[in-house]
């Protein structure tokens, strides 16, 4: 189901930036494995896998830090900074093996894509892109999506490590609307959490909630323009006429 709290000017979009964790894949289980080695490694015992998924969203850097005070009782800001560094090589050297064991992109996703690309085709191939803005590593973003076949459908993606900065701070979506001559009201940013919402608003471009993703239990705490239950909504959401509406919210 659509629910759309404030109307996007869909005909005006010559941007959409997807995140890509809980938004195009779902990469929990490889995510939790690799996190779960490094623990192991350094001599701490393991965390519940829905656990570590709840810290994914916010860099791989914090997500390390906090499974790593939470195995060892301590504060965020209490690990220590040697065990932290060591405990997050082995994760980066982990995860970029196993990165595809598990991960797979969500059901429609493919579909979707194809449809945007074609839903977008024509004349307005040439003023609308698609792009991918991660909080995780580029590297092994890229790897991704180039292993599951999404590649193809982005002009640029963009990892946490990108930039000096990670989401929700708007560096990296405006970064993306200069290199593509899109204005803030011509962009649409589409993810799964509370820091995808806070990285539209704060570049000043649309939002897509994605509630079917890892962080539904934040989405609506900064509430997104339009929210989708599946993937396979997106081409529906960005037509021009939206399934269903509710009473619109302020935009912030």
């Amino acid at each position: 189901m659509i629910r759309v709290y404030r109307p996007i000017p869909v005909e005006r979009l010559k941007l959409l930036v997807f995140d890509l964790d809980g938004t195009l894949i779902d990469s929990a289980q490889d995510l939790c494995n690799s996190v779960n080695a490094a623990l192991k490694e350094n001599g701490l015992a393991p965390l519940e896998d829905r656990t570590i998924a709840g810290f994914v969203g916010n860099g791989a850097p914090l997500l390390v830090r906090r499974s790593l005070a939470l195995a060892a009782g301590v504060a965020s800001d209490g690990v220590d900074e040697e065990l932290f560094q060591r405990a997050y090589a082995f994760f980066l050297q982990y995860y970029r093996e196993h990165k595809l064991d598990f991960t797979y992109a969500y059901d429609g996703v493919l579909e979707a894509l194809k449809a945007l690309a074609e839903l977008h085709g024509g004349q307005q191939a040439k003023t609308r892109t698609m792009a991918v803005l991660t909080n995780k590593p580029v590297r092994p973003a890229r790897g991704i999506c180039e292993g599951l076949g999404l590649a193809d459908y982005f002009a640029h993606i963009y990892g946490g490590d990108s930039f000096p900065v990670k989401k929700p701070d708007p560096l990296g979506l405006r970064t993306l609307m200069e290199e593509t001559g899109a204005a803030p009201e011509d962009t649409v940013m589409i993810g799964d959490s509370q820091v995808d919402v806070e990285t539209a608003r704060n570049a000043g471009a649309w939002s897509i909630g994605c509630a079917f993703g890892f962080g539904p239990q934040n989405l609506m705490e900064t509430p997104p323009d339009v929210v989708v239950d599946a993937a396979a909504e997106w081409p529906k959401a960005l037509s021009p006429k939206p399934a269903s509406t509710c009473s619109p919210a302020p935009r912030a």
